[in-house]
């Protein structure tokens, strides 16, 4: 369990938390979410012990710090291949295996063997290397040094070794920047068979409704936790801004109230007494404090020169780099302005070298290619925010590449991506990965271009950016074509799918929730081939009998299961129907105390999330008995 307790921390005087408790149970999984800049990594530094509150204090009850798996900073490397890499994880693993190396005593030998069974260290290589698998490394690659990786590959073996050691507690940070789509998706299912106790940041929409069963949402220097994936805690946080603002405002009209009585008779002895209990009773009343509101993250872009179509067409043409042979080959395709159009496809399949031949970073070896003659492109790039000069501003990058340009227009072109007026005076090295990409975006938009290429834009960018980057996107007038693992983006800014795959490109027909299923069944075809994915049952027929009788056990328990929570779940819903009934009167408001009302809507919060824990119970329960079936 984790316990947060009145915690309060500052930054360069600047206050990240005030008072800020919550407590986050044993085995929950935990979305950490909140806006760029609000210290979401600040919190999981803290809880780790890299930094120490000012006040207050962070608890772990049960775990040690050595017992919280976490992605290291820095991006492991030197000869060790990913698989070696993943497997010395397992501490424990690793050093039986060392002493069973030099160990004399037959005594001692016994003892090795029989831990090294009891924890499966036999088949750990194949768990590494299907996780590994999962994450889209190869068996080639899985052997290779990580030296020769980038930094993104070597940030996912460093991911693969935190799952492969199952810690009891395990902290993620933004876990799906270095993955495509495809390992995204094998990520998700993942952290939903994960048992621990899990605390992962993530803007990533589908991530935080399929795998995890809470939200803690750090806004105003506050922790706020909620029952449910993200969807619900839209609609709870809602709800409870709604009676929030209600109770202030049935509040504000009592503080007037009072303070007339008391400024007309506080001096007139016959009142005195009862203006005098009016101050105390205004002194005594706590505040209703409301949302800050924070302002909302715009994206503008401007509007590029009208071409005719088409703008780029390729007939038959193969790509590649230098003298190797092609990556991708006989590609026909034309692009035109109003095209809408995401890339699919695992990594290394040669997503990035078409995104480049479009933008004309590269040639092609052979066919024919034209483009329009006035045609602009905007081609971000995945590693584009780590270019930036670290000790120059955002206006001293616009300066050098718009000499002519006056403060004004500069600042506006930095606000057009939301980076605000305050932020454009930092060093890019004090930015955060957010307000980098939008500097980023900024640069690529200044010759106002005709096409946008953007290869996952959306790392590092919280959720409300996310929606402002959609939004303009599907304003802009230009062509947009998009590589990214958040499908929520893809669904909607794109009307067109490209599949790169087998060394070409395609038009995928389907869409993106028929292509989730499509890579996630592939990835159980593989399994069943997998070693480390293989059935313990070695055919013996009592082993059977047993498989058996144990079944028919676990379905007559799951049916009493099924039972019993489903009447717990219906005594739920007919108390909140009661409280619904009281809430829905308007007189309750004007009857009530503030108290009363902020008790029935504690209560009302209260039951809400137990009817979310109770279906959620019931529907696993009603699962696992048709599986068992």
């Amino acid at each position: 369990m984790l316990r947060i307790r009145e915690m309060s921390y500052r930054v360069a005087g600047r206050p990240l938390f005030e008072d800020a408790s919550v407590t986050i149970p044993a085995g929950h999984k935990v979305g950490l979410i909140g806006r760029n800049g609000s210290g979401k990594t600040t919190l999981l530094r803290l809880i780790v012990g890299e930094a120490q509150v000012d006040q207050g204090a962070i608890e772990l009850d049960g775990i040690g710090i050595d017992q919280i798996g976490r992605v290291a900073q820095e991006a492991p490397g030197g000869a060790i291949s990913p698989l070696d890499f993943v497997l010395a994880a397992d501490k424990e693993r690793a050093a039986l295996m060392a002493e069973a190396e030099t160990a004399a005593q037959p005594e001692r030998i016994a003892e090795i063997q029989i831990r090294l069974a009891d924890i499966d260290a036999h088949s750990a290589p194949a768990r590494a290397a299907s996780i590994l698998a999962g994450l889209g490394f190869d068996n080639d690659s899985q052997q290779q040094p990580l030296a020769t990786f980038s930094g993104g590959w070597r940030m996912r073996a460093a991911l693969a070794a935190v799952l492969f050691s199952t810690p009891e507690f395990m902290i993620l940070d933004e876990p799906t920047n270095h993955l495509d789509l495809e390992a995204a998706l094998w990520l998700e299912t993942y952290l939903k068979s994960y048992r621990g106790t899990l605390l992962i940041v993530s803007h990533d929409r589908d991530l935080l409704n399929r795998a995890v069963t809470s939200i803690l949402h750090l806004e105003g220097c506050q922790l706020f936790f909620y029952e449910g994936g993200y969807d619900r805690f839209e609609k709870t946080r809602q709800e409870r801004l709604t009676l929030a603002a209600a109770a202030a405002r049935k509040q504000e009209h009592q503080r007037r109230h009072m303070q007339a009585f008391i400024d007309r008779f506080r001096y007139k002895a016959s009142k005195a007494r009862q203006a005098q209990s009016r101050i105390k009773a205004l002194e005594k009343m706590e505040t209703i404090n409301l949302a800050i509101s924070e302002p909302n993250t715009v994206f503008r872009f401007p509007e590029p020169e009208a071409l005719a179509p088409p703008l780029i067409t390729f007939d038959r043409a193969d790509v590649g780099y230098l003298a190797e042979k092609p990556v991708l080959r006989n590609l026909s395709f034309r692009i035109d302005p109003d095209d809408r159009i995401g890339f699919l496809g695992q990594n290394g399949n040669g997503k990035s070298t078409l995104a480049r031949l479009i933008s004309g970073e590269l040639t092609a070896q052979s066919g024919e290619g034209h483009r329009s003659n006035k045609l602009r492109v905007g081609y971000f790039a995945q590693d584009q925010i780590e270019a930036l000069d670290a000790e120059a501003t955002a206006i001293t990058h616009l300066q050098r590449l718009m000499p002519r340009a006056t403060p004004t227009e500069i600042r506006s072109q930095l606000g057009g991506v939301g980076l605000i007026q305050d932020r454009q005076d930092v060093l890019s090295k004090n930015m955060s990965g957010g307000e980098r990409a939008r500097l980023s975006i900024a640069i690529i938009l200044i010759h106002k271009p005709n096409i946008l290429i953007l290869d996952e834009p959306t790392n590092h960018l919280d959720i409300d950016a996310r929606d402002a980057l959609a939004d303009a996107l599907n304003s802009f007038a230009g062509c947009v074509i998009l590589i990214s693992h958040d499908r929520r983006l893809l669904e909607l800014t794109t009307d067109r799918l490209w599949l790169v795959a087998d060394g070409t490109v395609r038009d995928y027909d389907d869409d993106l929730e028929a292509y989730r299923k499509s890579v996630l069944a592939d990835r159980r075809e593989k399994n069943r081939g997998d070693p480390g994915a293989e059935n313990n049952s070695r055919g013996d027929k009592r082993e059977d009998r047993r498989a058996a009788a144990a079944r028919r056990k676990q379905s007559a328990e799951l049916r009493k299961t099924v039972h019993s929570t489903e009447q717990a779940l219906e005594k739920l819903q007919v108390k909140m129907q009661k409280i619904q009934a009281v809430l829905n009167d308007p007189d309750f408001y004007q009857k009530e105390s503030t108290a009363r009302i902020q008790e029935i809507a504690t209560r009302q919060r209260q039951l809400a999330s137990e009817i979310e824990a109770a279906e959620a119970a019931w529907l696993n329960a009603a699962e696992a008995l048709e599986a068992a079936s």
